[in-house]
């Protein structure tokens, strides 16, 4: 695999403890920093939970409850869904990728067939047949700090995501209205603020955040003709992993234009 030699300095300037790029049609990395770290992703398991779901070619008009099992008993994150929800599995998946409403994915998972334990099977099993070895997967949402991976193994689930149009349009809408009970709409809107901006042409984006993992996101994103990967993992502060987005899409734009 080619690669560049990314400057220290750069590197340095990261808040991301974890950053990887590779141009998805040369497979050269053109950015990497602590490459070789296996670590929690947090939501990032989101992009491999729609993965099973849409590969599983089940029937997305049909009607889906949020019940009492999926509420977040672990970290006891807060939802928009309340007990009780009833929502088609196409807005289930929708929400679960764009906002990363945790009660959605974990339903998404119970009405696969043959229920959770299943659909975490068919999760790993994905991971294999996709060559990430570094990767493996307890439960849909990212809640649990057990669901791991390697920048190189999230590029490999990149790729893979961006080849099925839901999860590029999920992904990348800026907001959604879903018809909740009593014909009451809710708004939900993307969790990383760079779909919102028109400088950006994103083909695939995931935010994640949990305290084992610290913040992350991933994107499939066209920058100067290429499309490049981008994994930013355990980045600390709210906002650091959209301002390490920044600065390496800038390197890539000013340094490797130039090669």
């Amino acid at each position: 695999m080619a690669r560049l030699t990314t400057p220290s300095s750069q590197a340095a300037a990261l808040r991301s403890s974890v950053a990887y790029v590779q141009d998805v049609a040369t497979s050269t990395v053109l950015f990497s920093k602590n490459e070789d770290t296996v670590r929690p992703i947090a939501s990032i398991s989101k992009l491999m939970t729609a993965l099973v779901v849409v590969d599983a070619n089940l029937p997305m008009d049909e009607m889906l409850d949020v019940t009492d099992d999926d509420i977040d008993r672990l970290r006891h994150a807060s939802s928009r869904l309340p007990v009780g929800s009833r929502l088609s599995r196409a807005d289930m998946l929708h929400v679960a990728l764009m906002s990363s409403e945790n009660r959605a994915a974990h339903a998404l998972g119970r009405y696969y067939p043959g229920g959770m334990p299943a659909f975490v099977r068919a999760m790993n099993e994905k991971a294999r047949e996709l060559g990430m070895l570094d990767t493996h997967f307890v439960e849909p949402t990212g809640l649990s700090s057990e669901n791991v991976s390697s920048p190189r193994d999230l590029v490999r689930l990149l790729r893979a995501a961006s080849q099925r149009p839901l999860i590029h349009r999920y992904t990348t809408d800026t907001e959604y209205d879903v018809e909740m009970r009593k014909g009451r709409t809710q708004t939900f809107r993307n969790t990383n603020a760079l779909v919102r901006n028109a400088d950006w042409d994103i083909k695939v984006s995931k935010t994640g955040y949990i305290n084992e993992a610290g913040e992350c996101l991933v994107m499939m994103v066209r920058i100067n003709g290429r499309d490049l990967a981008i994994v930013l993992l355990d980045s600390q502060g709210k906002y650091s992993r959209v301002a390490d987005a920044v600065r390496i899409r800038k390197f890539v734009q000013n340094e490797v234009a130039m090669l």
